[in-house]
């Protein structure tokens, strides 16, 4: 847990090191970099919403492990890869936005670390032996659902932008209300 919390936080960490504005600008210099910022702050938010939401659903996964094996550490180990990955794509979203191979690229890496989740999710769903006493609210069929929600997607942009172009990457927004509700299924209710 504290190699996942330390990646994740690299990550973020390393998103905001691409936001700057130069010394020494007059005023119109300095609102006309503001302005230049815009892209880079929508897509450092985004990314870091894509964190947040993952670094959350890894310590829910690993709240129900009492121990590991060799296939759970290689599929943790593969989805801090592409976490540790995102803020390169995340650049290229806020530089070349208007491109479709960049918005391709940075829906390729989330379904990647949202694939990893998943196998994850099936690994442990299908080796009690490795759980402690530990189960979610609604099992690991709403785990393994919202995952495979979000890969599917993330995947199903990457044609969508090569065909259509960036805009395709709103898709992504249809993700929200699907969390929502699915959030508010897997929470516990009150007098059970």
């Amino acid at each position: 847990m504290a190699l996942a919390d330390g990646v994740f936080a690299i990550a973020i960490t390393l998103l905001v090191l691409d936001l700057s504005v130069p010394r020494g600008l007059d005023t119109q210099e300095y609102h006309e970099a503001l302005r230049e910022l815009l892209p880079d702050l929508g897509a450092y938010a985004l990314s870091v919403a894509v964190l947040g939401s993952f670094w959350r659903d890894h310590r829910r996964i690993f709240r129900t492990v009492r121990e590991i094996d060799g296939q759970v550490m290689a599929l943790s180990l593969l989805g801090l890869g592409a976490a540790a990955l995102l803020p390169f794509p995340t650049r290229l979203v806020s530089e070349y936005g208007a491109e479709p191979a960049s918005v391709a690229i940075c829906a390729a890496a989330v379904a990647a670390l949202g694939a990893a989740h998943l196998a994850l999710v099936a690994v442990l769903a299908g080796r009690p032996w490795l759980r402690g006493d530990f189960t979610p609210a609604g099992g690991f069929r709403l785990y393994a659902l919202d995952l495979a929600v979000t890969v599917v997607v993330f995947l199903l942009t990457i044609p969508l932008t090569l065909a259509a172009g960036a805009a395709a990457a709103w898709w992504w927004l249809v993700l929200i209300p699907v969390k929502v509700a699915l959030g508010r299924r897997a929470r516990p209710r009150a007098g059970r």
